[in-house]
């Protein structure tokens, strides 16, 4: 499924307008979106938990030619499985 799936599947259920349904979703992933900016974790309990994990900076090797690289520390978005998805999905 994606976004568009998502507006539609919400416009169904909800008996709401296409355009509502599309607001509702931007709006749901704008704030999960700022909240992560911030440095914040985001949890929905029974589907998954989103938080920044750092990552520290370290010398790699460009496979091509064995050179030492520079690879810079990074703040990447850490998603993790709530319990009851894990049993949903692995049925």
């Amino acid at each position: 499924m994606n976004k568009s799936g998502l507006i539609d599947a919400l416009q169904k259920e909800a008996g709401i307008s296409k355009a509502k349904a599309e607001q509702v979703i931007n709006i749901f992933f704008n704030s999960i979106s700022d909240a992560l900016a911030k440095g914040e974790r985001v949890e929905m309990r029974g589907f998954c938990s989103i938080f920044v994990k750092d990552y520290k900076g370290y010398v790699g090797r460009n496979p091509k030619t064995g050179s030492p690289v520079h690879i810079p520390s990074k703040r990447l978005p850490f998603f993790k499985c709530g319990k009851e998805l894990k049993e949903r999905v692995d049925y």
